[in-house]
């Protein structure tokens, strides 16, 4: 899938997720939706003409270096007999299951002991990629939430750097979550196309440590190709819209509010 897609779907997960952890309100929704937007970029990072590769330049250029050697390192080690002739590198291991669970734990163990810097620096991180793939809108929705979620925390005598803190604290406590969703549903969404994706690595099927799960043949499609901009961009975009919390009660409160006037004349 191609990066707004990704993004797309991110979003759209972050969106479903959140009261899973404990988030309802749209102050806590959508800064947590726009990190699991962003990080399921990430494990692009193993293409050097991916968003996340360019979007710091040569930071994130060699970050990409890294990944992708790293991840053919992983590869030669242990493919299985019946794995192909291959690089090892783009959709390989950063497209794994445990790529995701392994770096929410670690966003969240840096996170702990860290303190709010590293909390801010990687959500600020997943914002960023979330911004290059979908636009400036996502960067405004998260500051007017950001702006509600410290002015939510205001008390009578408290300073606006305690303030910004305690809104920190609680972007601590889900920020690994958003990173291993993200990163997920971006292996997820890559199984949907031809190539597939190994993410349930290293378990060992039909031979092949590395094997690409995907679709039956006939419900495949080409990454970039019409179905991915005609059908699922479109069903993406209505399912982050309608996934807001109170979408779906305001729809229904204006069609009855439609339905009542009609049903007057």
């Amino acid at each position: 899938m191609m990066g707004r897609s990704h993004a797309l779907s991110g979003w759209c997960a972050g969106l479903a997720v959140a009261p899973l952890v404990g988030l309802t309100t749209i102050a806590e929704v959508v800064p947590f939706a726009a990190a699991t937007a962003g990080y399921a970029l990430l494990p692009d990072l193993d293409h050097p003409g991916a968003g996340a590769s360019r979007l710091l330049g040569p930071i994130t250029g060699f970050v990409s270096n890294v990944v992708r050697a790293f991840s053919s390192l992983l590869y030669s080690l242990t493919k299985g007999p019946r794995d192909e002739d291959s690089t090892g590198q783009h959709r390989h291991a950063s497209h794994t299951l445990a790529a995701a669970i392994g770096l929410g734990f670690a966003t969240s163990s840096a996170g702990a002991a860290g303190g709010w810097r590293a909390v801010l620096a990687v959500a600020l991180v997943g914002l960023l990629l979330a911004a290059d793939a979908l636009g400036d809108w996502v960067v405004t929705l998260v500051l007017a939430a950001g702006a509600w979620t410290i002015a939510g925390t205001w008390l009578p005598g408290e300073s606006a750097v305690h303030n910004l803190h305690a809104g920190l604290d609680g972007i601590g406590k889900w920020i690994g979550v958003a990173v291993a969703v993200g990163m997920f549903v971006h292996c997820l969404g890559d199984s949907l196309t031809r190539s597939g994706c190994p993410w349930l690595w290293p378990l060992p099927i039909r031979g092949e440590t590395w094997y690409e799960i995907r679709l039956p043949r006939p419900l495949r499609f080409r990454t970039g190709g019409w179905v991915e901009n005609l059908l699922i961009v479109p069903v993406l975009v209505i399912a982050g819209v309608l996934l807001l919390p109170g979408a779906i009660q305001f729809l229904v409160d204006v069609f009855d509010a439609v339905g009542v006037s009609v049903a007057r004349r």
